[in-house]
């Protein structure tokens, strides 16, 4: 806190004599039907707190200047439509701020029930286990270092595993079963250092200066999406500046970077740049430690209005990850039991075409390619054996293609198809190792060509019987050509409210998932593996206690089936062993599909926006998370918690200071115990073959507090932020190790107290 300290004193003296001069800033941006994407003519747009407004033209575009620098809420109304409200939209000076809103049709309509101001605007089709989050939320959350997927931590639907790695293990799921879009293209992966055949990472790939909004969809969800057992993503890229040339550059512990924003064709294009690198490589070889991560990335959007009907975009993020990890310092490490390096590469690059069809609804059509590279060469460090030979190239080619259209006031359609073209090079050796009960298991060699095609057709039928109850009823076919799989899929879901301000909403439906083919291509007779499935079922109530805090209360239930598993080892769940297997779906024999699984809970969330000058999220959950092995013994799974309980917020006194904490709690997660004389005898783990995942880790918890300054001059503001994450340096254990030296358990532990700071410039 005192390089913030600092730097606010330095950073006052000299803005006392610009302080005076700040120059307003102006508000521009278009309002649309949410449903069919059509502009809205005549929509009012009020700045709250002021007197200014406008009203959007005829093409739903609207225009207000004059506005003095700060974070501001917006109100817009529209006769039919639910009253919207629009939270912490920062105006900077002399700044163009952009901002795009969706209204929806006011469904609910009597003399008895009064339609208030929206701050928490429903997410079309989709009532249940959805939650929707603004640019500024996502930058200012304590904790999360400006990563998405960190940020979805705070909701009681996510596990808590490791501080080192941002994996979402959603309502019992492991982090292989999460989808991300962004601007209708699919991301196989937000990360940097991720996983393969895995959601997770190290730390996020994508600049949060880019997001609009986030909607995240913990369970059943629509048809629309597919390919995932427990969640999905969808985010949304703004536009780049369309009337003149903005700048930001960014210094933080984590690394430098800049975005750079302008007009291609003033009025009818944009593009957005933006690039970082890491420096942690350059700080951990001067303090002599054993790893040097180091990581970069570069990604860009352009925009191209053909008409007010039509509209181009063009994505593309890139992303390079490197560690190594030298021999003879890992001696000096003793958790570290290998040495080696790690090189892995990623870009995905895409079209999209938005086209509005009158005013009747929207299609979006992209078209894209995904690239991922993983080079990653592990060596025992007491044997010298290889551990694991990475060299891999995975390739989608990707369309997808979404229509939506209004039929009627009470009747409206989705539909679509999605097409995967897959070409997968691996040349990986999985080394010879002793197996979790200390069993020789042979080295398997991969070398294959894989190509595939997995395709989907999608619909969804809205339907408002009545004016308070909108239902929704899906179906989803697939086609994965590698294992010939084919599954149809059900989904319904429905949202009836109960007054103005309670509403009960439920959903249930089939997913099916692709298993991950890093896995799948290790042994030829796993193509003969069904897909694996899952049965969500959620029930809800949602109350409105004031325009800006909502309740909700939610219970759910997911049965899986047809999970991969191992027979020579059919005590484990093989989905989890990424977990203790250093993020790897080691080398396996033929795997079968009789794996089950199950988890159930109830969640509970207290959310109020930021409509004065606080704002803040309580949630828990109570949840469990089991599986049946081969031997038809039901096993608590590694990611069970059992309970989480999260409580964040911060406060905005004025428009230069903000404070904002986090506190989590989580259960202890399950672990197999070590059997110590087998392990002494061989200086390796063994797991005790009976307790499988029968102790628990101790209970973690942990504080995370942010201190936010802004600097508002002439043509241009700073942010100052520093952040203490585990602020009372709470010990908690990350992984029960074996270690080779002392030849004993040992104790891996995740952050210990971490200053963290941070300059953001804007001009």
């Amino acid at each position: 806190m005192y390089l913030i300290t600092i730097c606010t004193v330095i950073i006052s003296v000299f803005a006392q004599d610009v302080v005076a001069a700040e120059v307003p800033g102006i508000l521009r941006g278009t309002v649309r039907d949410a449903e069919t994407q059509s502009p809205l003519i005549g929509a009012n747009v009020i700045v709250e707190g002021t007197d200014l407004g406008a009203a959007t033209d005829s093409l739903g575009k609207f225009f207000i200047e004059g506005i003095p620098p700060g974070s501001y809420t917006i109100r817009l109304n529209y006769i039919g439509y639910k009253p919207l409200l629009k939270t912490d939209v920062i105006i900077r000076p002399a700044r163009i701020t952009w901002l795009d809103a969706d209204m929806q049709v006011g469904t609910v309509q009597s003399q008895t029930i009064n339609i208030t101001a929206d701050y928490f605007a429903p997410v079309t089709s989709q009532p249940t286990s959805a939650v929707t989050f603004s640019n500024e939320e996502i930058r200012r959350t304590p904790g999360a270092a400006g990563d998405v997927s960190r940020i979805m931590m705070m909701l009681p639907s996510v596990a808590k595993i490791n501080d080192q790695v941002n994996s979402l293990v959603v309502r019992g799921g492991s982090p292989s079963e999460n989808a991300f879009y962004i601007d209708n293209i699919e991301i196989p992966n937000i990360n940097h250092f991720p996983t393969q055949g895995t959601s997770s990472g190290a730390i996020g790939l994508l600049n949060v200066d880019f997001i609009q909004d986030v909607n995240f969809y913990t369970g059943g969800f629509p048809a629309t999406y597919g390919d995932k057992l427990s969640s999905v993503m969808d985010i949304k890229f703004r536009e780049g500046n369309k009337k003149e040339f903005d700048g930001q550059l960014d210094f933080s512990l984590e690394g430098i970077g800049g975005t750079a924003e302008g007009p291609l064709y003033p009025g009818k294009s944009s593009w957005m740049l933006s690039g970082r690198r890491s420096y942690l490589d350059v700080l951990l070889n001067i303090l002599d430690f054993a790893v040097s991560p180091s990581y970069s990335d570069l990604q860009g959007k352009v925009v191209y209005d053909l008409n007010p009907h039509h509209k181009l975009s063009l994505l593309d993020i890139y992303g390079s990850d490197h560690n190594k990890i030298e021999k003879e310092k890992v001696q000096e490490d003793q958790d570290m039991a290998t040495y080696g390096s790690d090189d892995h590469y990623e870009n995905t690059a895409g079209i999209n075409w938005r086209a509005l069809w009158g005013a009747s609804g929207y299609s979006q059509t992209s078209l894209s390619q995904s690239i991922n590279v993983f080079q990653r060469n592990f060596i025992e460090y007491d044997t010298d054996n290889i551990v694991i030979k990475l060299d891999s190239r995975e390739t989608r080619y990707n369309f997808r293609n979404v229509n939506h259209f209004r039929l009627h006031p009470a009747h409206s359609v989705e539909f679509g198809v999605e097409t995967k073209a897959l070409y997968y090079n691996y040349n990986n050796l999985y080394g010879a190792y002793m197996d979790a009960f200390g069993n020789p298991t042979p080295e398997i060699r991969v070398k294959n060509n894989i190509q595939a095609v997995d395709a989907a057709l999608f619909i969804n039928y809205l339907f408002r019987p009545l004016a308070r109850l909108q239902v929704t009823a899906g179906l989803r076919g697939g086609y994965f050509s590698y294992t010939q799989n084919r599954n149809l899929d059900p989904r319904f879901s429905f949202e009836w409210h109960f007054t103005d301000k309670t509403s009960v909403t439920g959903a249930t439906g089939i997913y099916v998932q692709t298993l991950p083919m890093n896995l799948l291509a290790q042994v030829p007779a796993n193509k003969s593996l069904e897909s694996p499935r899952a049965v969500h079922y959620v029930i809800g109530i949602e109350h409105l206690l004031t325009n800006d805090t909502r309740l909700t209360i939610e219970a759910y239930e997911k049965l899986y089936s047809k999970f991969p598993m191992d027979p020579q080892q059919p005590e484990l769940f093989t989905m989890d062993e990424i977990f203790y297997r250093d993020g790897y779906y080691m080398g396996h024999a033929k795997l079968v599909d009789q794996g089950k699984a199950e988890s159930y809970g109830i969640e509970v969330m207290l959310q109020k926006k930021l409509a004065t000058n606080y704002y803040g999220v309580i949630s828990g959950s109570y949840y469990r998370a089991k599986y049946r092995d081969l031997n038809d013994v039901w096993r608590p799974r590694v990611v069970e918690n059992r309970v989480l309980v999260t409580i964040e917020g911060g406060y905005r006194p004025n428009r230069y200071w903000e404070v904002s904490g986090r506190w989590i709690y989580a259960g202890g997660r399950p672990y197999t115990p070590f059997n110590i004389a087998a392990s002494k005898a061989v200086n390796r783990a063994v797991f005790d073959s009976a307790s499988i995942n029968g102790a628990r880790y101790p209970a973690y918890h942990s504080l995370n507090i942010r201190l936010d300054r802004r600097f508002w001059f002439h043509s241009a503001n700073i942010v100052l932020y520093a952040s203490l994450w585990n602020a009372y340096n709470q010990q908690n254990i990350a992984r029960y190790y074996w270690n080779k030296v002392q030849h004993k358990r040992d104790a891996e532990y995740q952050w210990s107290l971490l200053p963290i700071f941070g300059i953001e410039y804007e001009f």
